[in-house]
């Protein structure tokens, strides 16, 4: 994003909670705001024509605030419209970023509502989870990505492989994505799953041992990688036997190789 968008967004996201907590039922306040701005971000993606108005910073934001409370006003709650008319109030760079940061605040609305009812961190780990089940099964990737095939087909593809297994917080968040893919199936989920780990604080570390960690493991390969990064951690974990000992761990585009078939390779590569 540029500039003025970065701004217009930050503000936007300081006053979000207070617009979901008016009036009590702060998780369901949240919920139906978080899907009801992903219903706007739909509408708005099919008339590009309002999408343009609502982010023109020539016209006023008075008359900007009007036009969306006019048209969409009768189509979402209290709490969405209140957003929404804080958003559209703000000077955006282009008409694409405004509807991206109307999708930002409708998942940061969606992880408020999950930390509120106590379950942020399984969210993010269903959402690392199902980037690892989409990387293992490349058919269903290639089907739910396909954006040759409707976006609602792709939707209820994955709505049913998720149905009864994961939260309604994660469900909505993946589906979201599932509908207007930004890069690809598996590093959308991705995304998603470090702007969990963001809401809580942390950055995600996703480390590969050839066998499971236990409890205490994890949590102080935690603590060293806070202090060499400087930043608390969430560790996401999975298990390949391939690496017959060590672990690879990766923070961002860092890779960390201490496996044990990473250091035979290297051998042989030293050895010529």
């Amino acid at each position: 994003m540029h500039a003025a968008s970065r701004e217009a967004l930050t503000t936007v996201t300081e006053s979000l909670k207070g617009h979901l907590e008016q009036g009590g039922q702060l998780v369901a306040r949240a919920a139906q705001t978080g899907t009801e701005l992903f219903d706007v971000v739909e509408i708005l993606d099919d008339n590009r024509t309002l999408r343009v108005a609502l982010a023109n910073s020539a016209t006023s934001a008075e008359a900007r605030q009007g036009l969306a409370r006019n048209l969409l006003g009768d189509k979402v709650s209290e709490s969405t419209l209140a957003v929404l008319l804080d958003a559209v109030g703000q000077t955006w760079s282009t008409a694409r970023e405004f509807r991206q940061g109307l999708i930002l605040l409708g998942r940061r609305a969606l992880f408020i509502g999950a930390e509120a009812e106590g379950n942020l961190v399984q969210v993010e780990d269903e959402l690392f989870r199902l980037s690892r089940i989409l990387r293992d099964n490349p058919e269903l990737t290639r089907l739910v990505g396909d954006k040759k095939t409707e976006p609602a087909k792709r939707r209820e593809l994955l709505a049913n492989v998720l149905y009864g297994k994961v939260t309604h917080t994660t469900e909505a968040l993946v589906l979201q994505v599932i509908g207007r893919i930004e890069k690809d199936p598996i590093t959308d989920c991705r995304s998603l799953a470090e702007q969990a780990a963001e809401m809580r604080g942390k950055n995600i570390a996703r480390v590969e041992t050839a066998r499971e960690l236990s409890p205490e493991q994890r949590d102080a390969l935690a603590e060293k990688l806070a202090r060499i990064y400087g930043h608390e951690m969430s560790i996401h974990t999975e298990v390949d036997t391939s690496l017959l000992g060590g672990m690879v761990i990766r923070v961002g585009d860092e890779v960390i190789d201490g496996s044990t078939a990473g250091k035979l390779r290297r051998l042989r590569v030293n050895l010529g």
